[in-house]
């Protein structure tokens, strides 16, 4: 009995004293090019649901690639690539309407049984430090738009050594698109038209 408890008062000591590695500190991010960690980037979406409740659902799966330079942050490119096929939400009756295939000589109400990718390719990045602003082209069904994301730095640093020792950077975003202009009308505007993203973005080299 005695021995459980020196156990568990080591182990309560040990958690007391870890440092958490991520640290949102600028200074942190070395540059290069980091890759898309595809476990935990969240790309989170909401509409209004008949006017009585917001409704959210989730991609993830995000893989791609982030460039940045800290001296020259403006220059960072971004290319990612989202499958919408693996799109999640609360309910399976509606996860499958998402993905439900065509009537008989129409189009499906949403992506379909085989979506294409999403993908998002930066354009232009106007930063100040932590915060900033994202352009760039969004192709999502087969529809290719400008949008612009409000951008935050979340974290950076490295993992510990069990978890592999990577340098790890981290951000936020949140933006509003409307489904109908890329050809997701369906049910506008009884469902809402308007989807409100917000973002969480990791990569790691």
């Amino acid at each position: 009995m005695r021995t459980a408890w020196m156990i568990a008062m080591a182990l309560l000591a040990s958690a007391a004293t870890a440092q958490v590695p991520g640290t949102k500190n600028l200074a942190a991010v070395s540059g290069g090019t980091y890759s898309a960690d595809p476990d935990h980037t969240l790309v989170m979406w909401t509409l209004d649901h008949l006017g009585f409740t917001p409704y959210t659902g989730i991609f993830g799966s995000v893989t791609g690639s982030l460039t940045i330079d800290p001296k020259q942050p403006n220059n960072a490119r971004l290319d990612v690539t989202i499958p919408v096929a693996k799109v999640t939400t609360a309910s399976a009756g509606l996860t499958g309407h998402l993905l439900r295939p065509a009537k008989e000589g129409g189009k499906p109400d949403f992506f379909g049984p085989t979506p294409a990718d999403a993908r998002f390719v930066s354009t232009k990045l106007v930063t100040n430090g932590e915060t900033g602003t994202l352009t760039g082209d969004f192709t999502f069904n087969g529809v290719t738009r400008p949008i612009t994301l409000n951008v935050s730095f979340y974290g950076a640093g490295k993992t510990p050594p069990q978890m592999g020792g990577k340098e790890n950077i981290g951000f936020r975003a949140t933006g509003t698109i409307k489904r109908s202009e890329f050809g997701l009308g369906y049910g506008v505007p009884i469902v809402g038209d308007e989807v409100k993203l917000e973002i969480a973005a990791a990569f790691q080299k």
